[in-house]
């Protein structure tokens, strides 16, 4: 059974910074893209952010040049550092493994909030 837990998030002020966690079990975390996606209220969910097994990353461009997605192996587990946030980065964050054409491959987790505040 797969499992993603997220975690990390809260409330910021604009232009703070916060860095979510997510860890996976029930999958082989080393071959899988991982990714994380956010959901804003009225909006569709996202993908933000992923990186590959070997470490190439991609972001969105919204996001790019102040976020940073990382991963440890070792851990199952990825990173998301959120860095100059905004007001528009407030939504739940999920983690996921990517598949074909960025869809997630797994039910999701129960998500982390972040609230960035103006």
């Amino acid at each position: 059974q797969v499992q993603l837990v997220e975690s990390g998030g809260g409330l910021v002020q604009a232009g703070g910074s916060l860095r979510l966690s997510c860890t996976a079990s029930g999958i082989v975390f080393s071959i899988n893209t991982m990714g994380w996606f956010r959901q804003a209220p009225g909006k569709q969910r996202e993908l933000v952010a992923q990186i590959t097994p070997r470490g190439t990353t991609n972001y969105a461009d919204s996001v790019k040049g102040r976020f940073t997605i990382s991963r440890d192996n070792s851990k199952n587990t990825v990173y998301l550092q959120m860095n100059s946030l905004k007001p528009e980065d407030t939504a739940v964050y999920y983690c996921n493994a990517v598949g074909r054409m960025n869809y997630p491959k797994h039910d999701w987790g129960q998500g982390t909030q972040v609230t960035v505040s103006s």
